[in-house]
């Protein structure tokens, strides 16, 4: 490790997880508005489904860890809600199965500490006819419908509230816009910058809007060495110098 220590904030989950510090992905402009305030770290496992997590919970959030995390933002239920391969192999988890899978994960993340808070993102919508399109003779057929990604998005929903957990309702998010479906993704099911974009806000309003003590939202956390210093850039008046460590002008997007 490396001091002086920040809060951690973890990102598990599957690809929408893994990818996300690709392609304007929404993983790095945490990263970015975090900044000097929190630590994102990324564990994220394409192609992963609820079963596969819970096989490694205790190993990437281990109990008896010397620092907790902060917050955990946790995605799973895409590849979960594939419909399922004759042979029985697959990603495709039935409804009820990954709602226990969830239940348990949650508890879990739940148990670390008290001041441990989550963010659950629920499945997404996709573009089916791009799904439908993705002819590869490496993959078996993919069966993705927006159907199937609502009732598992519901289901996820549901239980974040039996849980009183925080959830942000992605299908509906996404839909939002008029374009959605042409560009808020890389193939009909990643997230490219445009469904990015809508990820962090929606993450944002969730953390601004959150009664948690301490507040996790990046305008009310400490940056890491704000003290003003002669050694910052001289201002204009030739007499005193500028401090630099709460400055955002250079982000492509202001975020409330």
């Amino acid at each position: 490790m490396v001091a002086p220590a920040r809060p951690h904030f973890v990102l598990f989950g599957s690809s929408i997880v893994q990818l996300s510090f690709s392609h304007g992905g929404w993983g790095s402009h945490l990263s970015d508005v975090y900044s000097r305030k929190a630590d994102i770290l990324l564990r994220g496992y394409y192609g992963w489904n609820s079963r596969r997590a819970l096989q490694v919970l205790n190993q990437v959030f281990p109990k008896d860890a010397a620092t907790q995390p902060s917050l955990v933002i946790v995605y799973f239920g895409g590849n979960d809600s594939m419909g399922p391969h004759s042979s029985g192999l697959g990603p495709h988890v039935p409804l009820d199965e990954y709602v226990e899978n969830m239940r348990k994960i949650l508890i879990h993340i739940q148990g670390l500490s008290e001041r441990t808070r989550i963010i659950v993102l629920s499945c997404p919508p996709v573009n089916e006819e791009i799904v439908r399109g993705n002819t590869s003779t490496i993959f078996s057929e993919l069966v993705r419908t927006n159907e199937l990604c609502q009732s598992y998005s519901e289901a996820c929903i549901k239980l974040c509230k039996e849980l009183d957990i925080k959830v942000v309702d992605l299908f509906t998010a996404l839909q939002k816009r008029d374009d959605w479906m042409n560009v808020c993704f890389t193939d009909g099911i990643h997230l490219a910058a445009e469904g990015s974009k809508i990820v962090v806000q929606e993450i944002l309003r969730v953390l601004k809007e959150a009664d948690w003590e301490p507040c996790l939202h990046w305008k009310s956390m400490p940056t890491e060495f704000s003290e003003d210093s002669p050694y910052d850039l001289v201002a204009a008046d030739g007499k005193t110098t500028l401090n630099p460590s709460e400055w955002t002008f250079y982000r492509e997007i202001q975020w409330d």
